[in-house]
């Protein structure tokens, strides 16, 4: 059972996505989700293809917005959408495998486009409780 969660928070034009957990992964994984969550409901998006992502960034901030592009990427080049995120962080490199389904306008009903991550609001440390965090403001 995960103990992390997502949520959106608001920025001008734009929207803000975090997540928070246990670990730093935990707060990508998170991060990630909040990101499908701004085009859908995630509870749509069945996660029956596996698609593997990596990235690299010289620190961890610049490692999240690397990451949420690189999802991006993945869900305009493949259409599709993810509903599930599992993350490895060694260093600068990130390793992950994203679980998703193709675009269906029908079943998921889109709500916006994700153009990308910004440096707006750019974070990623630890809460009071020692908790991670992974945020910053997405362009739609």
């Amino acid at each position: 059972m995960t103990s992390g969660r997502w949520e959106h928070f608001p920025h001008d034009a734009d929207l803000g996505v975090r997540g928070t957990g246990a670990t730093r992964e935990e707060a990508f994984e998170q991060a990630a989700l909040a990101l499908t969550a701004v085009i859908t409901d995630l509870e749509t998006v069945h996660p029956l293809e596996e698609v593997a992502i990596a990235c690299s960034a010289p620190d961890e901030e610049l490692l999240l917005a690397d990451w949420l592009n690189a999802i991006v990427y993945e869900m305009s080049t493949r259409r599709m959408l993810f509903s599930r995120f599992a993350v490895t962080i060694e260093g600068g490199r990130l390793r992950a495998e994203a679980w998703g389904e193709p675009v269906s306008p029908a079943g998921h009903q889109p709500a916006v486009e994700v153009k990308g991550a910004t440096y707006k609001e750019l974070k990623v440390g630890r809460l009071e409780d020692g908790r991670w965090f992974a945020q910053c403001v997405v362009d739609v």
